[in-house]
């Protein structure tokens, strides 16, 4: 059956980075982007390659926690089909999003009480749906969040906390409060002994070789299984295959513990000299962008996200080659010349989920940008959506820009598969095929001799007290940028005073009691010898005690035009912390903590050393396992390289745009305080006398000034940081924390 073909393909192919094949098969039906993006690519020569292939892999037959969820799963934790002690809210209530508070309790509110002390005097709480069906739009979904412990009140049974028998009687000689369940005394922890040297003989002799620890990075990765299993034929990199396995074939009981596992031109990666990995697809653009909410009738609402991919036109000509010119069709080729490709496709948080845990399965050597975690509380506030789609952009940016993970069949589906019916009959395929294992590295071609394993042990060392160095630098920075941008509210505050200052000067209008007294008490001013008179302004509104004084009404429009526009450069401060500093502070989440990204690579890096070492020790050579190795420890070599060009990348475009928008926005400033300067010139000075002063927009405020800004949005936080819990006192208090012109009002 003829296949369309994607967007994705259809441009690629106009690139000339794909040929057509003449055999797709059947299951690229529809979404040719998950094997158009790279079949039958150009491929090194072979002589100078490394790998081997034959590699046993134990039987796959549970996906564990990665199961695919169902296809109308609602984008939430279990967490919320939990039951808890039913309470009432006793006051109204509105947290912050990024501290997993909830966001819109009113007082009244049935609350459901999931666990009544989690520190600091906060309680997880599950907020009862709201139904409403006369009012549209006022529906309300369930929701878990933070709440302070003195927000609300039990209206259970107290019966139900007993259930089971677990009450125990009050004894004087315990203090076990009443009611709580008996607990056994926990046992002293395991201490490890020193084994000293006869570990690696102990290894060797009962554990075939492998490592004790089975949860760490070189074994699940499937390194430690490609290192030891060795001795099979040698993969050909110039055979062009694009093999799937169905998904009931990947998790049967009976499928064989040897399989050949080699893939399509996806699964094979390059080291070229470096070591570094060799890209096969040029680099991209991604954005995230117009988050809408939806409504499923199974699951109930749900946020959806337009993922726009960007392909910028190749700067050199396309070939002559007569058969590449009858395969491009005039469609095709009129959108090469001009502006960026842009393929669209609608994806929703779960969706990232599968591309995510995919990712991680097919490509376990490598270092996997971490998915922005899911959240309990305030999925539809609108600052919560746009940080989220932020860090959507984010992650998607990071994972195009890596070498290899940029072709990934699986990612070339996400990006590519514009239809819903496709996407749901495709995906659960990607999550049922086996983790790739040793498979992975079986597949990594290199040229011979391309390391030096001195030199990798040294490199891997400095390497990692770089990335901790970096780590603990970026989260002072990320510190130091709140208090710029809670310096940026200040001066807003600071210029938003000067003006209605300044403004109450000239109209004689009092300040609001809040902020400092300018003069003398208006009574004073008003009376002499207990009778009214004028002098505070004169009939023109000019700051005079003189009828039809045209110097003091040129003075007082030039001053009343200098606050309106300080009142101007006081928006600017406040909205370039809210928005523009905003998207820097989100932007360094993007380098924070490189140390535990990498931790994986490390481990496997430091496991193989171990190994090549082992197996190149006079009188135990091993061949053969050395080769492996080497094939390993390019691989963790190019990673280290990766993160090296990336670092490079990424400090710099974050330094050039801060400096670009600090620019921009003290030039703006500056472009408006010339304009209150060439007030004061001629001629345009004395043209201020030709008519009466009007009243400036900002006197209604001086009885009510906007000196008390509302609190900033801070980023959410990284999945790699401690999780932030605020004091319920900072929370409750919030409105009537410190300034540095608090003495002011």
């Amino acid at each position: 059956m003829a296949t369309a073909q994607s967007p994705i393909a259809a441009f690629l192919r106009a690139l000339n980075l794909i040929r057509p094949t003449p055999e797709v098969p059947d299951f690229d039906s529809g979404i040719n982007a998950s094997s158009a993006w790279t079949e039958s690519l150009p491929l090194p020569s072979e002589g100078v390659l490394r790998s081997s292939q034959a590699i046993t892999i134990p039987n796959i037959n549970s996906l564990s926690d990665d199961e695919p969820e169902p296809e109308d799963s609602e984008d939430i934790p279990d967490l919320e089909q939990l039951s808890g002690r039913s309470a009432r809210a006793l006051y109204a209530f509105q947290g912050k999003p990024e501290f997993r508070e909830l966001t819109d309790v009113k007082a009244g509110d049935e609350l459901e009480i999931l666990k009544e002390e989690v520190g600091e005097g906060w309680s997880l709480v599950k907020q009862l749906a709201e139904e409403d069906g006369e009012a549209e739009g006022k529906e309300r979904r369930s929701e878990v969040g933070l709440l302070p412990r003195s927000y609300y009140t039990f209206t259970a049974d107290f019966a139900q906390i007993v259930e089971g028998g677990n009450r125990r009687e009050a004894s004087s000689s315990s203090i076990t409060p009443r009611g709580s369940p008996s607990r056994q005394p926990e046992p002293l922890p395991n201490v490890p002994q020193n084994t000293g040297e006869w570990l690696p003989s102990f290894r060797r002799s009962l554990l075939g070789g492998r490592s004790l620890n089975r949860f760490s990075n070189f074994v699940t990765s499937g390194a430690e299984a490609f290192v030891l299993q060795g001795n099979g034929e040698d993969v050909s990199p110039s055979a062009s295959r694009h093999e799937r396995f169905t998904s009931t074939a990947s998790v049967r009981d009976d499928v064989p513990n040897t399989v050949n596992l080699t893939g399509g031109e996806t699964d094979r990666h390059f080291v070229e000299a470096g070591p570094a990995w060799k890209p096969k697809v040029p680099p991209f653009r991604i954005l995230v962008h117009s988050p809408s909410k939806r409504n499923s009738g199974l699951s109930g609402a749900y946020t959806m996200y337009a993922v726009t991919s960007l392909f910028d036109p190749p700067s050199h000509s396309r070939s002559s080659s007569s058969d590449s010119a009858d395969d491009v069709s005039e469609e095709e080729e009129s959108q090469r010349p001009g502006s960026p490709v842009r393929i669209t496709v609608h994806r929703r948080f779960s969706h990232f989920v599968v591309l995510h845990t995919a990712l991680t399965r097919r490509l376990p050597g490598i270092a996997l940008p971490p998915l922005p975690e899911k959240q309990y509380a305030g999925r539809f506030n609108s600052d919560f959506v746009e940080a989220r789609r932020g860090d959507l952009e984010r992650y998607l940016s990071r994972v195009v820009r890596h070498p290899i993970a940029r072709y990934a069949e699986v990612l070339t589906f996400f990006l590519g598969c514009e239809s819903d019916l496709e996407w749901k009959k495709q995906y659960p395929m990607y999550l049922s095929l086996p983790p790739a294992g040793p498979i992975f590295y079986a597949n990594v071609f290199h040229p011979a001799f391309n390391l030096d394993t001195d030199e990798a042990s040294e490199v891997v060392d400095r390497f990692v007290a770089h990335t901790r160095s970096v780590g603990k630098g970026v989260q002072g920075l990320r510190g130091v940028f709140t208090s710029v941008r809670q310096a940026s509210i200040e001066m807003s505050k600071g210029q938003r005073l000067l003006a209605y200052s300044l403004l109450s000067l000239i109209t004689s209008q009092p300040l609001a009691s809040s902020a400092p007294s300018l003069g003398a008490d208006e009574d004073e001013e008003n009376e002499v010898d207990g009778r009214k008179v004028k002098g505070h302004m004169n009939a023109d509104r000019a700051w005079c005690w003189r009828e039809h004084c045209d110097d003091c009404l040129k003075l007082t429009k030039a001053m009343q035009k200098t606050t309106e526009i300080l009142q101007g450069v006081a928006d600017l401060y406040d909205d370039h912390a809210r928005r523009t500093q905003l998207v820097t502070h989100e932007t360094l989440k993007g380098v924070a903590h490189p140390a535990s990204l990498y931790a994986g690579v490390v481990e496997t890096h430091q496991s193989t050393l171990s190994r090549y070492n082992e197996a190149t020790l006079q009188g135990a050579e091993n061949e053969e396992m050395a080769a492996r190795c080497e094939t390993v420890l390019n691989t963790t070599m190019a990673e280290i390289e990766t993160y090296h060009t990336q670092k490079v990348e990424d400090f710099q475009t974050l330094t050039k745009g801060y400096l670009d928008d600090e620019i921009a926005f003290y030039e703006q400033i500056l472009d408006r305080l010339k304009s209150a300067r060439w007030t004061f010139d001629q001629p345009q000075y004395g043209h201020l006398a030709q008519a009466p002063r009007q009243p400036s927009m900002y006197e209604r405020e001086l009885e009510q000034p906007r000196l008390n800004p509302s609190p900033l949005t801070q980023p959410c936080p990284h999945v790699y940081d401690s999780a932030p819990m605020r004091p319920v006192t900072v929370a409750i208090s919030e409105l009537t924390r410190a300034s540095v012109f608090g003495k002011f009002w």
